[in-house]
């Protein structure tokens, strides 16, 4: 997807003055997320529309290629990403195993994708969004290795992370087989989701308009909000910035959403592994070192 889309659009120039409203729409994240401020988080996404607007209005077209071809509208791909952190922000984040919690999740996640697609397929009428699942192709040697090596590294930094800042309590005790099953299927499907709103929507969205490193660090901002208010706290950032930014990295490379939904459920596997064996002692002591 990227390669077709340089071919289409040219390079993106290193700095344009669109990369102000981006990053205004990207910090309503952790205005929302982070601080739990809402209404600074619709002053940035209405500031950074506006801004948007403003500079679309004046005529500024300095990242368009030669031969007049136009890029996409800023103000159209800004809009998609503030209606999915709109319908995110409704709720609440942290994590909850009941029957409520998991509709109220299902809902709001969903909508999240599924609203900005269908207003970009079919009012906006272009293919914004898309979700690449093949591809690339097969995946080489090096490919498999670095699945592995997500496993090794998971296992190695995940239990110290969770258990020594305490961080685990932010997720419900879970020490009956339904309970154990609800959390499996949640930090499942939760990590699916990232990757289809954190990278092909709105890493997707603003690699349209800027370089990659400006748009992983913009996609970044918002993935690693969203991972905070669900629970990733303490000194939690370390692993998870990270970790965002070798996930665009990967769907550039690859184009594949089937490989970075891969990368991210072996991670989310030792993540459930690891809240199972913090909330009940004894239980998976000879699997992790702590």
């Amino acid at each position: 997807m990227p390669a077709q889309l340089s071919a289409v659009l040219g390079p993106r120039p290193a700095w344009s003055w669109g990369l102000a409203p981006a990053l205004l729409v990207c910090l309503a994240a952790p205005a929302f997320f982070v601080a739990r401020i809402p209404w600074l988080g619709w002053a940035l996404l209405a500031a950074g529309l506006v801004l948007a607007l403003m500079i679309e209005r004046a005529g500024d077209r300095a990242d368009a290629p030669a031969g007049g071809i136009r890029r996409p509208g800023l103000v159209r791909d800004l809009s998609l990403i503030a209606l999915g952190l709109l319908i995110v922000s409704a709720i609440p984040l942290r994590a909850e195993l009941d029957n409520l919690a998991i509709l109220r999740f299902t809902v709001a996640l969903g909508g999240a994708v599924a609203v900005p697609y269908i207003v970009s397929r079919w009012v906006y009428r272009d293919r914004a969004i898309r979700f690449p699942w093949r591809g690339g192709g097969r995946w080489t040697r090096l490919h498999w290795l670095w699945l592995v090596g997500v496993l090794v590294l998971a296992w190695l930094i995940l239990p110290f992370y969770f258990i020594t800042s305490g961080v685990y309590q932010n997720w419900p005790v879970v020490d009956t087989a339904d309970l154990i099953a609800r959390l499996f299927v949640g930090v499942g499907g939760v990590g699916i989701w990232d990757e289809l709103f954190f990278i092909c929507t709105v890493f997707a969205l603003v690699l349209r308009h800027f370089p990659f490193w400006q748009a992983n660090l913009l996609q970044t901002i918002v993935f690693v909000s969203f991972l905070w208010e669900l629970g990733y706290q303490a000194w939690g950032p370390l692993l998870t910035i990270p970790f965002a930014l070798m996930q665009g990295y990967i769907f550039v490379r690859t184009r594949s959403l089937a490989y970075v939904v891969t990368v991210h459920l072996l991670f989310d596997a030792i993540v459930f592994l690891v809240l199972v064996h913090a909330h009940n002692p004894g239980g998976l002591d000879g699997l992790f070192l702590v």
